[in-house]
């Protein structure tokens, strides 16, 4: 599941990018860091859980952006719908 986020077309990385997702029903599952700004991680989650969208914990921001091959530690992160 995790090596979807590779494919950039697919997903979008960042807070912001991720919460515009979300909300405008772009998003078809997140993922976040649990080591991320507990502000910012309760936002995406509760937007996440609003929209009913599936949420991957990963331990770590640095592994977050391993998995979506950035080179800046990521909070989050989402697979985007096929539309």
């Amino acid at each position: 599941m995790p090596e979807r986020l590779k494919k950039r077309a697919m997903r979008v990385v960042g807070v912001r990018q991720v919460l515009r997702a979300v909300k405008e029903e772009r998003a078809r599952e997140v993922f976040l860091a649990m080591d991320a700004d507990s502000c910012l991680r309760a936002q995406i989650e509760q937007e996440a859980r609003e929209k009913g969208l599936p949420l991957h914990m990963i331990a770590t921001m640095e592994e977050l952006a391993a998995l979506c091959r950035v080179d800046v530690p990521s909070a989050a992160a989402c697979l985007l719908r096929n539309t």
